[in-house]
């Protein structure tokens, strides 16, 4: 396991704010989290993984419904940590036919037992780590050793003031509440951020990762910004974007 990171395999250029964005994303993935050990987080990047390459998911995918096919996920005996069955089932669900997400798998994952912020924190790590999988890729490389355990336990941060605000799961509203000052530090955050505020670290992840891959997370919705450094402009960027999001079936 590693989190000496880089992408000095690759025949492509890769800007160093972004290998260096990378770094620190992967690095997280290993450390105590809000409700995993670094072992269990690390575990859910080994089960995204595994999802690749997993029969079931490939039987599930394949069928008409992914509730029509039963059976156990591939590469449980490979994770640094044991993992719940229902949440190793999320993990490979969403990684391998995100197309068809539905709120099903999260009312079934809370009904086996597992938390709501259990859920949100373990979708930060499935989709950091599906992020930065995906990128190698693309460049043609491997993917990245799995990222180093870091000893310690987690924090149990859950913030105050979230609230039914249209989601599937409680978030934490914009506004003047403390809790969104604190996150938000007074501006206006979008839906793909607000997503995963009951569990703050896994926005303030998003925070960081954001700017170096496409725009901060504050300038989402500013179609007007456009970032430095870049040889796609913004417009160029978005095409590219819902280009790819439509042929995945982009859920949202």
């Amino acid at each position: 396991m590693s989190t000496d990171l880089s992408y000095s395999r690759t025949a492509y250029p890769v800007r160093s704010e972004l290998t260096a964005a990378h770094r620190r994303a992967w690095g997280r993935l290993g450390a105590p989290g809000t409700w995993f050990s670094g072992a269990e987080r690390a575990a859910i990047v080994a089960a995204a993984r595994a999802a690749d390459d997993c029969d079931l998911c490939r039987r599930r995918k394949d069928a008409v419904s992914p509730y029509a096919v039963d059976g156990e996920h591939d590469g449980a005996d490979a994770a640094p940590a044991p993992l719940p069955a229902a949440l190793v089932d999320v993990v490979h669900r969403i990684r391998t036919d995100p197309g068809r997400l539905s709120r099903r798998i999260l009312d079934d994952a809370l009904a086996a037992g597992v938390a709501d912020a259990e859920y949100v924190e373990a979708l930060s790590v499935l989709v950091t780590a599906t992020d930065i999988d995906f990128f190698c890729r693309a460049l043609g490389i491997a993917p990245h050793p799995l990222p180093t355990v870091v000893p310690g336990e987690p924090s149990g941060e859950r913030p105050a003031g979230v609230a039914d605000d249209g989601a599937w799961l409680p978030t934490l509203p914009n506004g003047d509440h403390p809790q969104s000052a604190a996150l938000y530090g007074g501006n206006f955050y979008p839906n793909v951020g607000r997503a995963m505020s009951l569990v703050p670290d896994a926005v303030r992840a998003l925070v960081d990762l954001f700017p170096a891959q496409y725009v901060p997370l504050t300038a989402v919705p500013d179609g007007t910004h456009e970032p430095d450094g870049r040889a796609l402009n913004r417009a160029q960027m978005e095409l590219v974007a819902s280009r790819v999001s439509a042929l995945n079936e982009c859920f949202y």
